[in-house]
C-alpha cells in the first residue's frame, strides 16, 4: 500500500510527516511502516493500492473524481480563510513601493504546475477578472521554486499556496527579497484521497484522532489546527481556467 503525504514535505517538515502517519497508521493497524517519498504523486493518486495522500484541488476536480475516494481535509488555520481553505499569494521583488498587481501584465509569471489550483488555476482566474494576461509563463515544478525564480530575476512575480509561503518565509533565506502583492479568494483546501477499495469514513476517524494525539511542536511545524470534511460539491463548484497551451496562444495573439 501507498501512502504518500508529499504536499508540505520538505526537509524541515519531514520528521513532523513522519511522525503524523505514524500516528495514523496506528490507528489504522494497517499500511506501509513509511510513507512514500520520491514517488510522482500521479502515480500515488493514481495507484490502486494508495492507502492514503494528499492532492490538490484541482487534480481531484478535474482528473481524479470518480476514480479516488475523498477522505477529508486538513484545517491550517490560515489567516482570513475558512476552516479547511486556503487561498494564493502574488509575490513579486520587494521594492519601495508595493505595486498593484495590475503593474505585472504581460510581465513573466513563475507557476509551479498547470494543474495545481493555488499556482495556476486560482490565480488566472483572479487575473482573467482583472483584465489581467502574463506575458511570458514559467513552469517551475514547486511553489519554492516559483519563490526563487521571482527572486533571483527569472521570474516578474508568481502565484504561491499561503501555507507554502509562510514554509517559505521560515525556512528560505530568499524569501527576505519578496512581498506580497495580492491574494486570491479562498478556496477549498488540499483533500486527502484514498483508492475506491478503501474505507474513507475509517481513514478519517484514523486521521482526525492523529491529529488530536501529535505533540503540540509537531502540529506546530505541519500548521495543523485539524480535519474536517469538505463537501466534494465545494471542490467541483471551483472554476477551472483554460492551461497554459490556450494561455500561451492568447498571450501571443495579443503581443
Amino acid at each position: 500500500m501507498i501512502a504518500f503525504l508529499g504536499m508540505y514535505d520538505r526537509p524541515e517538515t519531514a520528521a513532523a510527516n513522519d511522525q503524523l502517519w505514524a500516528a495514523i497508521r496506528s490507528n489504522l493497524d494497517k499500511g506501509p511502516e513509511t510513507l512514500s517519498r520520491g514517488i510522482d504523486p500521479w502515480q500515488a493518486w493514481s495507484s490502486p493500492e494508495l492507502l492514503l495522500a494528499q492532492t490538490c484541488g484541482c487534480p481531484f476536480r478535474t482528473r481524479l473524481y470518480g476514480e479516488v475516494e475523498l477522505v477529508g481535509t486538513p484545517d491550517y488555520g490560515l489567516p482570513d480563510c475558512p476552516p479547511g481553505y486556503y487561498r494564493s499569494v502574488f509575490v513579486a521583488k520587494k521594492s519601495a513601493t508595493l505595486p498593484p498587481l495590475e503593474q505585472f501584465d504581460r510581465t513573466r509569471f513563475a507557476y509551479n504546475d498547470a494543474l495545481s489550483q493555488s499556482g495556476w488555476a486560482a490565480p488566472l482566474i483572479h487575473m482573467q477578472d482583472r483584465n489581467i494576461l502574463p506575458g511570458a509563463l514559467i513552469e517551475t515544478g514547486s511553489h519554492r521554486e516559483s519563490a526563487r525564480a521571482v527572486a533571483e530575476g527569472r521570474a516578474d512575480f508568481a502565484a504561491l499556496d499561503l501555507l507554502s509561503w509562510e514554509m517559505i518565509q521560515d525556512y528560505d533565506d530568499f524569501a527576505d527579497a519578496l512581498c506580497v502583492v495580492d491574494l486570491t479568494v479562498p478556496t477549498p483546501g488540499l483533500p486527502f484521497i484514498t483508492a475506491l477499495s478503501q474505507d474513507p469514513a475509517a481513514l478519517f476517524i484514523a486521521v482526525k484522532s492523529a491529529i488530536s494525539s501529535l505533540e503540540e511542536t509537531t502540529l506546530a511545524t505541519l500548521r495543523l489546527k485539524g480535519f474536517l470534511h469538505i463537501p466534494t460539491s465545494e471542490y467541483l463548484a471551483v472554476p477551472t481556467p483554460p492551461g497554459p497551451v490556450l494561455t500561451e496562444l492568447k498571450i501571443k495573439a495579443r503581443g
